[in-house]
């Protein structure tokens, strides 16, 4: 038996996304035995970050600065803006490194089930950004799944009076998808947004 501490980590382990109680005893039991080489690390750059953490006022993300280091690169074209629905959303676009402009975090997505309306979330902030004047265009990122596609509707019927250009990422075949083991919504998908060959 464990002491009520190394339980207490175990635990705390076993709530993050991806992890249950058996791989967080694995963690813990890998963290005990390279106690110089992992644990100490480990707490130090946890330490780091719980001091330093902090929500960006101008985008949402999450980051050890304010404003990020997204909205502080001098490279990153502001006159586009990428709209995702959560923090994880920017950072899988921003580390396939193809979206050169800024991003925006709604927060969530609208659901009528779970109660999330459009006050909810920073829309108000996003309609605040592209009313300056200083957007071309705007990605409407939301995920494929229908609260995704009710708050991308619902962002372009809002935005719809701005003199900006509104798109939205495709959806449909996955690069190295097979029609077999496809679901319905996604070739129906895929057939709505076909195109001529070329």
């Amino acid at each position: 038996m464990a002491s009520h501490q190394i339980e207490a980590l175990t635990q705390a382990l076993a709530r993050l996304p991806g992890l249950g109680p058996r791989s967080a005893r694995r963690a813990v039991l890998h963290l005990m035995k390279k106690r110089e080489a992992a644990l100490v690390p480990l707490l130090a750059a946890l330490q780091a970050v719980e001091e330093t953490l902090s929500t960006c006022s101008v985008c949402g993300n999450v980051d050890t600065s304010d404003p990020c280091a997204i909205c502080r690169d001098p490279r990153r074209d502001e006159r586009m803006l990428c709209v995702v629905e959560e923090v994880a959303d920017l950072w899988a676009l921003d580390r396939a490194r193809l979206f050169p402009g800024r991003y925006h975090v709604l927060g969530g997505r609208l659901s009528a089930l779970e109660g999330v309306r459009p006050e909810d979330l920073s829309i108000d902030k996003l309609m605040a950004r592209v009313g300056d004047g200083a957007v071309d265009e705007l990605v409407l990122a939301m995920n494929a799944t229908l609260e995704g596609q009710t708050t991308a509707h619902y962002l372009a019927e809002r935005l719809e009076t701005f003199p900006i250009r509104i798109t939205q990422l495709a959806h449909g075949l996955p690069v190295g998808g097979e029609l077999d083991y496809l679901d319905e919504g996604t070739l129906a998908q895929a057939l709505r947004a076909r195109r001529p060959v070329s």
